[in-house]
């Protein structure tokens, strides 16, 4: 099963997503490379505390969740909103995994927070929503559609693999939870206030024959 996007209706090309998208694979190999390194004598920044990862499989999952589900939040907000939900959701994912950690050196799971805060967005404005996903059906692909909650819970359980595979000493622990935990808060505070174009959610996708 490969979950391509959800069944909701595009407006317009969701710019700010394809940005942001952008920017985490920009900042991971600038990472990479050596170029916004972390470590103890290294300076946070904000393309450090709200881009970077901490491996390739903690980028490529919020990556995915971010396309998955950015798209459509972008579509139901002015832009400028939803960039400012995704960032204040990095914010404080950050800082509350550092206030928790004694704020000892800011990890690399801004992104995670704030992809967190649009995760706790989406589903307090489309928990009927569903995932259009492609997978075998006997010897053929076919699409099929997934609620959207199996993909939600999907998203924590794969955190956990993260935190797991993570480089020894990449993660304070704890970190990455309390980074979804405050930026889903952010998320499910926020979104009703920011978003002004809520979009209905149709029974089913329609698929072109």
């Amino acid at each position: 099963m490969i979950p391509l996007k959800d069944n909701l209706p595009s407006d317009r090309l969701p710019v700010v997503t394809l940005l942001l998208i952008a920017a985490n694979v920009v900042v991971w190999f600038a990472v990479e490379g050596g170029g916004l390194g972390h470590g103890p004598d290294a300076e946070p920044t904000l393309a450090s505390v709200l881009f970077a990862h901490v491996s390739l499989l903690h980028l490529l999952v919020d990556l995915l969740f971010l396309w998955l589900f950015g798209s459509s939040l972008e579509d139901s907000m002015a832009r400028w909103r939803y960039l400012l939900l995704y960032l204040v959701g990095g914010l404080a994912g950050v800082g509350l995994a550092a206030a928790a950690g004694g704020g000892s050196e800011l990890p690399a799971i801004g992104a995670t927070g704030a992809i967190a805060a649009l995760l706790g967005g989406y589903l307090l404005l489309y928990p009927r929503a569903r995932i259009v996903s492609v997978g075998f059906a006997g010897t053929f692909f076919t699409l099929f559609e997934l609620p959207v909650w199996i993909m939600l819970a999907a998203w924590p359980a794969l955190q956990a693999l993260v935190d797991a595979t993570a480089p020894a000493g990449a993660l304070p622990d704890g970190a990455l939870w309390l980074a979804q935990l405050g930026g889903a808060l952010i998320g499910l505070i926020a979104v009703r206030p920011l978003a002004d174009r809520r979009k209905r959610v149709p029974l089913r996708v329609k698929v072109a024959a």
